[in-house]
C-alpha cells in the first residue's frame, strides 16, 4: 500500500535580491544651455541669492523688499509709479508690500510736494538704520560669493549684464560696432593677417 504524499514544510523561495550597487549618474549635457545668456545669468543669480537669503534673514527682508527699500533710501520722495517702472513690479503687489513695510515702521508715506495725486515715499529712522546695515551686508556677501573673481572681472561682468537690460541708444550701438570692427581689423593686421580688400579675388 502506497504512503500518502505530504506537503513540503520548507519555506517558499525568497524573492531575488535587488542589486545594491546603483551606478553613479552620468553628468548631464548642458552644453547648449551654457550658450544662452539667460541660463548663465539665472545660474549666477541663484548662487548669489542663496547667500543673500541666508544673511538677510536677520533683517527680515526678501530680495524684492531690499530693492524697494534701497531705492527709497537713495531716492527720498520716490513714488509708487517710479518704483514699479524701475523694478518691473505690478502695482497691486507693490501696494501690499509697502503696506507691510509701513506696518513695520520702515517706510513713511507723505503728500507729494508737486503732484497732489501721488504719495511720496521715505524711509523712517528705523528704515535708514536697517538699510545702512543691510546694504553693507549685501556688498560684503557679493564679494564673498565672487571671491574667485578679481575686482576688474566683477566690474566687467556688471557692465556687460547691464547691456542686456539697459541697451545703449542706437547711435551709440553703431559707434560701438564700428569701434569693435576697427579693433578686430587691427588685431588681424598685428597677427600678420591683414584684412583683404572687398574687391580682392
Amino acid at each position: 500500500m502506497s504512503r500518502p504524499r505530504t506537503k513540503s514544510l520548507s519555506a517558499p523561495p525568497a524573492p531575488a535580491a535587488e542589486p545594491t550597487d546603483i551606478a553613479s549618474p552620468q553628468p548631464l549635457d548642458t552644453q547648449f544651455l551654457e550658450t544662452l545668456i539667460g541660463y548663465n545669468a539665472r545660474r549666477a543669480a541663484l548662487s548669489i541669492i542663496s547667500v543673500f537669503l541666508e544673511r538677510m534673514s536677520v533683517y527680515g527682508v526678501r530680495p524684492v523688499d531690499f530693492s524697494v527699500l534701497s531705492l527709497i533710501r537713495h531716492n527720498p520722495g520716490i513714488t509708487s509709479r517710479q518704483l514699479c517702472a524701475a523694478l518691473g513690479l505690478l502695482p497691486p503687489n507693490l501696494v501690499l508690500m509697502l503696506n507691510q513695510l509701513e506696518e513695520r515702521q520702515l517706510v513713511e508715506k507723505r503728500p507729494h510736494p508737486t503732484d497732489g495725486r501721488a504719495v511720496a515715499l521715505y524711509l523712517s529712522e528705523a528704515g535708514h538704520a536697517l538699510m545702512a546695515n543691510a546694504e553693507s551686508t549685501a556688498a560684503q556677501l557679493e564679494r564673498d560669493a565672487t571671491s574667485h573673481m578679481t575686482d576688474h572681472q566683477r566690474s566687467t561682468l556688471m557692465r556687460l549684464l547691464k547691456l542686456v537690460y539697459q541697451p545703449p541708444p542706437a547711435p551709440q550701438r553703431q559707434s560701438q560696432r564700428r569701434l569693435a570692427a576697427k579693433v578686430a581689423t587691427g588685431t588681424r593686421q598685428a597677427s600678420g593677417h591683414p584684412r583683404r580688400p572687398a574687391n580682392d579675388q
